[in-house]
């Protein structure tokens, strides 16, 4: 890497340790730095190149003029031993920092993390958003979300969610997401129970389920604004996966988005 890159990595005050070690740990893979941002303790944002803007709890809707609905869920499907082995010790980690988390909306959060995504576009810093991450980028720019996505599936076709990639997404072939991934389409994991809804202003869907449930979202007329529903931090077996965070990183770094392979 012939430039030194920081990156802004957004988390709860309460929670998130282990999301924040493996996006941490997929950043220094790519030969960048990685600094933790929460509410309680920001960061100017002047001293980044770039930002992700982690998962956790869900977008309040009152951000985007709704209120509030609750539900949750698992299944499991096509993975290799690898995945397994990962997705086991991952879990077994998630769980004994769960505890900690915060319950509910995390308001606080919300607020810090839609000034850092309005102070990257204005700077054209890359940004890339990961599961709640994603939803938010989206909501800042006027988007919406479905609350509960039950809806989108049927008693054959559960909502899986799992830290294991289990669920099928096909990515569109003019997108910036498919130039970097390589792929036309994947198995991700899913945490989630929400989804994007209405598209936020110069947004685009880059990947769906093949029953229309949006998984990744880029805005073109950004140097890199990508954000994915699954966790690619937590498939740092998956070099396919792992790209993502190269392509933030080289796009920081003064390459074009989207030609990091």
């Amino acid at each position: 890497m012939s430039k030194s890159v920081t990156v802004g990595i957004t988390g709860p005050d309460r929670g998130g340790f282990m999301a924040w070690l493996m996006t941490a740990l997929a950043i220094r893979r790519c030969g960048a730095k990685a600094v933790r941002i929460q509410p309680s303790q920001a960061v100017d944002t002047g001293l980044l190149d770039a930002v992700v803007i982690g998962g956790g709890s869900d977008v309040d809707p009152l951000h985007y003029g709704e209120e509030s609905l609750k539900e949750d869920f698992t299944d499991t499907r096509h993975s290799t031993a690898v995945d397994w082995l990962v997705g086991l010790v991952l879990s077994v980690f998630r769980a004994i920092f769960a505890r900690h988390s915060i319950q509910g909306y995390d308001r606080a959060r919300d607020s810090m993390e839609q000034d850092i995504i309005r102070q990257a576009l204005q700077r054209d810093l890359p940004v890339l958003g990961i599961c709640r991450g994603a939803q938010l980028m989206n909501v800042a720019l006027g988007g919406s979300l479905h609350q509960d996505i039950g809806h989108f599936y049927s008693e054959d076709t559960n909502n899986v969610r799992s830290i294991l990639p289990r669920k099928k997404i096909d990515i569109k072939g003019d997108s910036r997401l498919r130039r970097m991934l390589g792929i036309p389409d994947c198995y991700v994991n899913a945490l989630h129970n929400q989804s994007i809804k209405q598209l936020g202003d110069n947004v685009i869907v880059s990947a769906r389920e093949p029953n229309g449930v949006i998984q990744a979202i880029e805005k073109h007329d950004h140097r890199f604004f990508i954000g994915v529903q699954w966790h690619p931090e937590y498939m740092p077996q998956s070099r396919t996966q792992q790209n993502l965070f190269r392509g933030l990183v080289a796009s920081a770094a003064g390459s074009a988005p989207g030609q990091h392979r």
